[in-house]
């Protein structure tokens, strides 16, 4: 059964997206999404500006995790605590 998550994380840019997806087991397979090479997930990213405030702006990153229920879970966890350091 595929399962499917969808996350926000602000202040941090797709290249670090990519960068930390595939620290954690995925190899790039098109400008938006990441894949591991055993078929378990896939990630598929986009960017857009949110405004903070008055003057302040960030980029925020939705990713969009499909696959396997057990392989996501521990994926989007560490996923989420990499991007929290990075990011807001």
């Amino acid at each position: 059964m595929t399962t499917r998550v969808e996350r926000s994380f602000r202040g941090i840019s797709e290249r670090l997206t990519v960068r930390y997806l595939t620290n954690l087991g995925g190899e790039r397979v098109a400008d938006d999404a990441v894949a591991d090479e055993d078929g378990e997930w896939t990630a598929t990213f986009s960017s857009d500006t949110v405004e903070i405030g008055p003057s302040l702006t960030l980029t925020e990153i939705t990713v969009v995790f499909e696959g396997d229920e057990d392989a996501l879970e521990s994926l989007v966890d560490d996923f989420a605590q990499k991007a929290m350091r990075a990011g807001g």
